[in-house]
């Protein structure tokens, strides 16, 4: 019985803690984002959501649902943020968590649609969104969101001129913040209170607020060190507990010591030796060092070289007869090398785009591998008569490139699919699936390196991916595979317009 007991707490115990650890697509959008990458931030970060909903965890899709969205309207995409925040909703509903749950997940959503009606100053939709935030706060039964709330009411407030509504809240939520010690909450409201009165030409309620700033200033700054005194005689109390800990231990260590002394003289020959040993090993690090530099020099000037290489090959390799496979497969290579090289070279250059209709366009792209499928394998083209802005150059090499891969990679009576999904009003996707063998999670994101493994060139030299995901980062997208799709192999190829 006790040990059926044991192991029951000890798989809860892992669950909790896989609940806690946040998943690969979580910290890769908070990458991108830290980078300042917000396309790609925000992509991943709706994926993670995707994700996180699909297992249950509904705590971390709401938050990476919520940073997606801030992220949409950072850049004025206010419609698609706020589509975005109803899809987050449907999934909470889909939940089927506890109804304290449930408003909690649902305070989360609410206030960010508060924090855009403020920003666009619209101050009724701020108010139902602050009687909705309200609602969830109560239902919550959870005090951190209850203090939230009344930060959040304040600042809304003071934002729309209601300084007495405004007054009232600040001093309840001063008052519970200041006994919890979330002083910054505290400050950025009286901040921007005082902010408030300024823009409103009110020289009493500046005065009136600043003196408030500066007593509960003070008051703080007293909690503070009294805080640190506290902790200052705590660290003390210990310090003086591990001293008297070590004097002990010292006593008896005094013992060995003396027996050590003996050994000492027989150990002198074999110090000596160790320091002459000693002394080579740093030297050989110190040398080491200096070859790992000298190495990453080498390949870095190695790179540029072997594409300088690739460069002057192609005369000399159109001179020799390109039926041979092993000269067709060395002029592929010396071309991807260069095309690669560029493309690496002019990340940071703007790419021209140009308003092409959409299903003519995939449909020439389809109609190009029909007579390479095998045997009863459909190739179907699903896009929308409707004309978007692209670099027609990119877009059909990816393109091109992934339905090739999937000609190749189709079993006999399978499927190859390419479309066109409008995902707002800038953002726009192509996707090309196929059905038969998934590529591993764990190989999804290695088919993007280039030069990850030493292959026979006539068989390709994997540098096909690599290129497509340069291309489309260079056009400010991105390029992924579906970790939803299971039936095979999905490429979902993200633009902003």
């Amino acid at each position: 019985m006790r040990r059926l007991l044991f192991m029951t707490m000890l798989v809860c115990w892992c669950l909790m803690a896989g609940a806690a650890e946040k998943s690969s697509l979580h910290q890769r959008a908070e990458a991108e984002a830290e980078k300042d990458n917000i396309a790609t931030a925000r992509f991943t970060f709706i994926r993670a959501f995707e994700d996180y909903a699909n297992k249950g965890q509904m705590a971390q899709s709401v938050e990476c649902g919520v940073k997606a969205t801030a992220l949409y309207y950072k850049e004025n995409y206010y419609q698609e943020a706020f589509d975005l925040l109803r899809r987050i909703d449907q999934a909470i509903v889909a939940s089927q968590k506890s109804p304290s749950e449930m408003a909690t997940l649902y305070y989360q959503t609410s206030k960010e649609r508060l924090q855009m009606y403020i920003k666009m100053r619209k101050p009724e939709s701020s108010k139902d969104q602050l009687k909705a935030l309200e609602n969830h706060a109560n239902a919550s039964n959870d005090e951190g969101v209850k203090n939230d709330l009344l930060y959040t009411k304040a600042i809304y407030y003071y934002t729309f001129g209601m300084n007495q509504q405004g007054n009232q809240v600040f001093k309840e939520m001063a008052q519970k913040l200041t006994a919890s010690k979330e002083y910054d909450k505290v400050e950025d409201a009286y901040k921007t209170l005082i902010a408030n009165g300024r823009r409103s030409n009110s020289a009493s309620m500046v005065a009136q607020s600043y003196s408030s700033y500066m007593a509960w200033k003070d008051s703080t700054t007293a909690l503070k060190y009294a805080d640190e005194i506290k902790a200052l005689k705590k660290q003390i109390s210990d310090n003086e507990a591990s001293i008297a800990d070590k004097d002990s231990s010292l006593t008896t260590r005094q013992v060995f010591i003396v027996g050590l002394l003996v050994l000492a003289g027989a150990l002198a020959a074999a110090l000596v030796v160790g320091a002459v040993i000693l002394l080579r090993f740093i030297m050989l690090t110190r040398k080491q060092k200096k070859n790992i530099q000298l190495a990453n020099d080498n390949n870095a000037l190695k790179a540029q070289f072997i594409s300088n290489i690739a460069a002057q090959l192609e005369p000399t390799l159109q001179k020799l007869d390109g039926k041979q496979p092993e000269v067709k497969a060395l002029s592929d290579f010396a071309r991807h090398i260069q095309t690669l090289s560029d493309l690496e070279n002019t990340m940071g250059d703007e790419v021209e785009q140009e308003d092409t209709l959409i299903p003519p366009f995939c449909e020439s792209l389809a109609e190009q591998i029909r007579d390479q499928v095998k045997q009863e394998v459909t190739v179907k083209v699903d896009a929308p008569k409707m004309s978007v802005a692209i670099n027609r150059e990119y877009v059909s090499h990816i393109l091109a490139h992934l339905l090739q891969n999937a000609a190749i990679y189709t079993p006999e009576g399978g499927h190859i699919e390419l479309s066109f999904k409008k995902r707002g009003a800038h953002t726009h996707q192509f996707l090309v699936s196929n059905t038969g063998s998934t590529i591993a999670e764990e190989e999804r994101d290695e088919v993007f390196k280039s030069f990850r493994e030493v292959k026979d060139l006539t068989k390709g030299d994997g540098l096909g991916l690599p290129i497509c995901k340069q291309m489309a980062l260079k056009m400010k997208g991105d390029l992924e595979i579906d970790p939803q799709f299971t039936k095979g192999v999905r490429f979902v190829l993200e633009l902003h317009g």
